[in-house]
């Protein structure tokens, strides 16, 4: 019985002892891989986003306090601002807080101009490749889609590294000559036209059939068909 109430005693002290250090064990480095997995989680990079997480040193001056429950982390400010605060706080009944700064750069993939694109050109892996920009840098929904933008005419000249957006492009361009498919369940009919606007992939555009001279809106297909669907 004695060496029972012994073993029990001794095995306390040695939980008491291991709680004691488990509490203990926080420091710099343990807080700051915290806030980096923290990070990581709230910014998960993307097939379309690349995501890089860099967190300060924390101030060797300052004094890690125990926590015996799961600390906590929260960004009390916008989330998508590229330089953060995290705040790393234990809510216990004495709680404490911690702040570390981090940089959050997200690059977004887009097609740019690898070289200079003239008015008229048509692009291909030649003249455009996908690249990763960050974001503070991207204005206007820029393309990242090469079914897309393969085989379009530049509207105007593209200068070497822009983005490549519907706005300088187009697949059907005002003056080609198009075919013109009228199609439903039954029957399929294909006639020529000529094209009065531009447009890009499932826009609505204007075109002259050229055997009737009836001016029709369809929808662009692909470089060089547009379609009515009856």
């Amino acid at each position: 019985m004695r060496h029972t109430k012994l073993f029990l005693y001794f095995s306390l002290l040695l939980f008491i002892k291991q709680s004691i250090a488990a509490t203990t064990e926080l420091d710099s480095a343990y807080i700051e891989h915290f806030a980096t997995t923290y990070l990581t989680e709230k910014f998960p990079s993307t097939d379309s986003e690349r995501v890089r997480i860099s967190v300060s040193k924390l101030d060797p001056r300052i004094v890690i306090k125990p926590c015996k429950i799961p600390l906590r982390a929260n960004i009390p400010e916008k989330s998508r601002a590229r330089n953060l605060n995290i705040k790393i706080s234990c809510d216990e009944s004495i709680p404490w807080k911690i702040y570390l700064s981090a940089k959050v750069e997200i690059t977004k993939a887009i097609l740019v101009a690898i070289n200079t694109i003239s008015k008229g050109d048509t692009l291909d892996e030649s003249n455009v490749a996908l690249t990763y920009v960050a974001i503070n840098r991207i204005r206007g929904n820029k393309l990242n889609d090469t079914s897309i933008v393969f085989g379009a005419k530049a509207k105007k000249r593209i200068a070497q590294g822009r983005a490549i957006s519907k706005s300088n492009i187009c697949l059907i361009c005002k003056g080609d000559m198009v075919t013109i498919i009228v199609s439903s369940d039954s029957f399929n009919i294909k006639t020529q036209g000529v094209a009065l606007s531009s447009g890009n992939i499932n826009e609505q555009i204007r075109v002259k059939n050229t055997r009737s001279n009836k001016v029709i809106n369809p929808r662009v297909k692909n470089a060089n068909q547009v379609i009515i669907n009856l």
